[in-house]
């Protein structure tokens, strides 16, 4: 198949044209919790309650990853994806016009259904570009964009909604998005679909223990980068006191660690893929308590947000674990990976409104996530043990 690809389009050309979908998806994942403070005060809502506005488009994503790829199982994948971003740039330029609370969480619930199932097919073209031993760094490569959008898309975003207003912010999403049906379809491969394609193979997926355990991993042990990150400009502004001006500097630092995770992170994957995973689960839940320590001081919580940036690599190695233990029905398990991860984006930002809540102050945000990520290793203990539990199984007495 690769050399299929390469013949019709250069694999760069197609993974730029992924990684520009990725990017406008990162901007307007990341780029709402930066603009929490900004629209929680023109919807006359607090920042706890503007956590849920976040919440709706990652239950969005839960919601709409399964449903989409099992409906679309024959769906060619060129056109699946320039259905999804069509109707992702639809959605939030609609956010751009939110006049009320209310219409702001069904709006952002609705920009959310296409984000799992274009990460997951995309994910799916990438790898198909590459042997089989370059999966992860391919799948990085696409994640780019995503991590390109906490260094660029996300501070720009945060900029126009402290210099213009934050509905600017979504509709530079929608840009990026229209920008993204342009490139696919200019560059993607025009592969048929898969003639043995179908909703029940694909829901097998659902039928693998593992499938299960390495979503879990994805759903908990990522919760801890979205505690620290929805509540970051709040932190920044109310604790570190910086000016607002500052906050889309840190937060694009926060950009540049995921970027480096990502460049650097698959090598080590493609050799040994959950021994990295474990590592970066333990990485993590250091990043995020050292986390706590810091918020008094601009240059101590920069580092801090760096590495927390860093363990956001995360995302690509349960990618490339989810194409191991699916089997033939890979389109739904990488579509779920995005479900996890934005159960994850819901679940992070509750537990950390509520520890915030409940009068715990601005740093319980960080030991929340720390417990989280520390839970996902309890996960990932399980699914290793389970893998040696197999392996006598299939050698030879």
């Amino acid at each position: 198949m690769t050399s299929a690809v390469s013949g019709h389009r250069s694999p760069g050309l197609v993974l730029f044209a992924l990684a520009v979908g990725a990017f406008a998806i990162g901007t307007t994942e990341f780029a709402t919790m930066s603009l929490l403070p900004y629209f929680a005060h023109s919807l006359h809502i607090d920042a706890p309650t503007a956590g849920h506005v976040i919440s709706a488009y990652a239950l969005g994503v839960v919601v709409g990853a399964p449903l989409i790829t099992v409906a679309a199982a024959r769906l060619p994948r060129r056109a699946l994806l320039i259905l999804l971003m069509t109707l992702f740039a639809l959605f939030n330029g609609l956010c751009a016009f939110a006049p009320s609370y209310e219409w702001m969480m069904v709006l952002r619930f609705l920009s959310g259904l296409p984000h799992g199932a274009y990460f997951g097919i995309a994910s799916l073209v990438a790898v198909s570009l590459v042997p089989e031993h370059r999966r992860t760094q391919a799948v990085g490569r696409m994640f780019l964009g995503l991590t390109v959008a906490t260094i660029i898309g996300v501070p720009l975003a945060n900029w126009l909604g402290h210099a213009v207003g934050w509905r600017w912010g979504f509709a530079l999403v929608a840009a990026a998005g229209l920008l993204t049906v342009a490139l696919v379809a200019m560059f993607a491969p025009a592969t048929p679909a898969d003639p043995h394609a179908s909703p029940l193979r694909e829901l097998g997926a659902l039928r693998r223990p593992q499938v299960w355990i390495t979503l879990g991993i994805g759903a908990i042990g990522f919760g801890g980068l979205f505690a620290v990150y929805t509540y970051l400009a709040d932190i920044l502004m109310t604790v570190t006191g910086v000016a607002p001006a500052t906050v889309p500097l840190v937060l694009g630092v926060f950009g540049i660690g995921m970027t480096i995770g990502n460049l650097v992170i698959p090598k080590f994957a493609d050799r040994a893929l959950m021994p990295t995973a474990g590592g970066l689960l333990l990485f993590s839940a250091a990043a995020l308590a050292l986390f706590t320590f810091s918020i008094g001081n601009v240059w101590a919580i920069t580092v801090a947000v760096f590495l927390v940036g860093m363990g956001g690599a995360l995302g690509t190695v349960l990618q490339t674990r989810l194409m191991d233990v699916a089997d033939d029905a890979q389109g739904l398990a990488a579509a779920l990976n995005h479900s996890a991860f934005n159960t994850a984006n819901a679940l992070g930002p509750w537990l950390g409104g509520l520890a915030l809540a409940h009068g715990h102050g601005w740093r319980s945000p960080g030991w929340v996530g720390a417990l989280l990520a520390l839970g996902g290793f309890v996960l990932w203990l399980l699914s290793v043990a389970l893998d040696r539990q197999r392996r006598p199984l299939s050698q030879p007495a």
